[in-house]
């Protein structure tokens, strides 16, 4: 469980106001996003320090621990403490005996800013990597648009900051099932994936959606979890691309109120189209 301290996602932030007309200075204040270090350690190893918001860190650890490599399944992490560190938070992370051997035996060290998932590695065959997804019902673009029309309003720490991304698991209606923000657009989708290991939801009962741009790491996560669609609010990056073509994704990105592009993979439009060509 947090410490009873555990420190709030957002907090308010004296500062001047500068009036444009004017050029004068108004005394201020203005709610803003709380980044801290998280730190992982597993079985007494560091491992990584990733900055983060500090809300839903427990889905980050299992998050994180499944698009690293570290876990396989939640049932393979037996404990976790969080307790206060030097400026941020302690994520003590128990792994099963066997799962921990495999993890010291290719443990690297890793220090990033947000949990790209790529900090520190030496080598492209250190890269993580996910298998091809099996083949999946595509997602109606009906579905999509329905969730891309409510994500705002899920985004309530975006809501007070302005300042942080979002990643959500949507069901096959559009319907949103879960939501994780973070000031990370990397730490948001491990957040996501945690909360989704430990609650045991299917990777197959719906797609992710993200508010950030679509990159391979993105890419890589989702379909680490077994993700076989993603909808990213921005433009994708070509190795992105590239990655999602490989493994069996659909991806849509550029996704907005007044439409998508799908660059890799197909979503189903039959019913949109024909609802078109009947009005």
């Amino acid at each position: 469980m947090p410490p009873s301290d555990f420190p709030s996602a957002c907090r308010v932030a004296p500062a001047q106001k500068i009036d444009a007309a004017s050029g004068l200075a108004f005394e201020s204040q203005r709610a803003v996003a709380v980044e801290m270090p998280v730190s992982f350690v597993y079985g007494d190893t560091p491992y990584a320090v990733m900055m983060a918001s500090p809300g839903d860190v427990e889905d980050f650890a299992y998050g994180f621990s499944l698009t690293e490599g570290i876990i396989r399944s939640a049932d393979e992490i037996r404990g976790l403490k969080i307790s206060a560190a030097a400026k941020g938070l302690m994520l003590d992370i128990e792994l099963s005996p066997g799962r921990f051997r495999e993890h010291l035996a290719r443990r690297r060290a890793l220090v990033g800013r947000t949990s790209c998932g790529l900090c520190g590695v030496e080598t492209v065959e250190q890269l993580p990597q996910a298998v091809p997804l099996a083949p999946a019902p595509p997602v109606s673009t009906r579905a999509v648009f329905a969730a891309l029309a409510n994500l705002d309003r899920n985004q309530k720490l975006n809501e007070q900051t302005h300042a942080v991304h979002a990643a959500a698991f949507c069901a096959r209606d559009g319907a949103i099932l879960a939501l994780r923000e973070d000031v990370g657009r990397h730490n948001a989708l491990d957040k996501l994936i945690g909360a989704l290991l430990r609650k045991g939801v299917s990777a197959g009962d719906g797609f992710i959606v993200v508010t950030s741009r679509a990159s391979f790491e993105m890419v890589e996560k989702a379909a680490i979890f077994g993700a076989t669609t993603l909808v990213a609010i921005s433009a994708p990056t070509s190795l992105a691309i590239e990655r999602a073509q490989a493994l069996g994704m659909t991806l849509a990105a550029i996704a907005r109120a007044d439409g998508a592009m799908v660059f890799t993979g197909a979503l189903d439009s039959t019913a949109r189209g024909k609802q078109a060509e009947a009005s």
